[in-house]
């Protein structure tokens, strides 16, 4: 009897741990290089791999990279169907070499506009976006790498420039601060943090409504990560607004971490947008890879 109990309780426990694993399923790579591949192909391949997603690269041809936004942007059709043709022996090598290394389901473009309009549209169609920082100039990170983060919503990996490494994800940094944007990004990095074997919530402070706004109670992130198998550590810091990327950053590195996660902030303006002192500072200093959402 006791046996039974023990085997019912076990099986009990493989359903909520499959029920509750998470994955992403869609996986888009920014695609600076073909010979050799790019750092962010290689990083979206291995993670398709891992769970056995569909990967999209898309190749960005070199004179697009530093082009901003324009309004005449191309059907996401266009987007799609010209890429097999106009880079054929690239699309048979990338398809070949991603199911080498395990990636079975595999889609290879090529767009034909700037980096803000194709991650709009794409990343519509995909759980992340894998994005090389130094895809673009110095002077493009912030109006052309941070203006598509900030207008396509969909989580980025960011890594660093002249990146040639694995990305691992035993340890995890987290910033969070209560806003919508850090709930997002904590939230759309449930998969990866589900791998860590440690994970620190950074300042997890929750902003407490005004006198006169109807307010609601939200999960505490801790208790939050715990529901989903993740014992989080909290971290609580107090500085300035204008130094919170400094400081996540600082403890980043304090730990050796090998990932930050963080929302990405941003201030509309009447024809630009903005980034926050955080993303902007972390997008120009950071040398681990960074996953951001806004």
């Amino acid at each position: 009897m006791l046996a039974n109990q023990s085997d019912e309780t076990s099986r009990a426990r493989s359903t909520v741990a499959r029920r509750t694993a998470l994955q992403f399923n869609d996986i888009l790579a920014m695609v600076t290089s073909t010979g050799p591949w790019s750092a962010a192909l290689l990083t979206a391949i291995d993670l398709a791999a891992r769970w056995n997603a569909h990967v999209t690269g898309c190749y960005v041809p070199s004179s697009l990279r530093d082009q901003r936004a324009c309004e005449s942007d191309p059907t996401v059709m266009s987007l799609l169907t010209d890429g097999e043709y106009t880079y054929s022996d690239e699309s048979a090598a990338f398809h070949a070499f991603a199911k080498e290394l395990g990636a079975q389901h595999t889609s290879w473009v090529v767009t034909h506009t700037s980096i803000a309009p194709t991650l709009r549209k794409l990343g519509a169609w995909h759980d992340l976006a894998v994005i090389e920082r130094d895809m673009v100039g110095e002077t493009g990170v912030f109006d052309i790498l941070g203006e598509g983060m900030l207008s396509s919503h969909v989580p980025c990996l960011v890594l660093p420039p002249r990146w040639d490494d694995v990305v691992s994800f035993d340890r995890i940094v987290v910033g969070w601060n209560g806003s919508v944007e850090g709930t997002r990004a904590l939230h759309s990095a449930l998969p990866l943090l589900q791998l860590a074997k440690q994970v620190i919530v950074v300042n997890g402070e929750v902003r407490m409504p005004y006198h006169d706004q109807v307010g609601v109670t939200e999960p505490d992130p801790i208790a939050y990560l715990r529901h989903h198998g993740i014992a989080a550590k909290p971290h609580c810091i107090s500085v300035p607004a204008i130094e919170a990327g400094k400081s996540l950053l600082q403890k980043a590195h304090e730990v050796r971490a090998d990932l930050l996660v963080m929302g990405a902030y941003g201030h509309s303006r009447i024809r630009e947008r903005v980034l926050g002192g955080a993303t902007r500072h972390v997008m120009a200093n950071a040398d681990i890879p960074v996953f951001m959402q806004h």
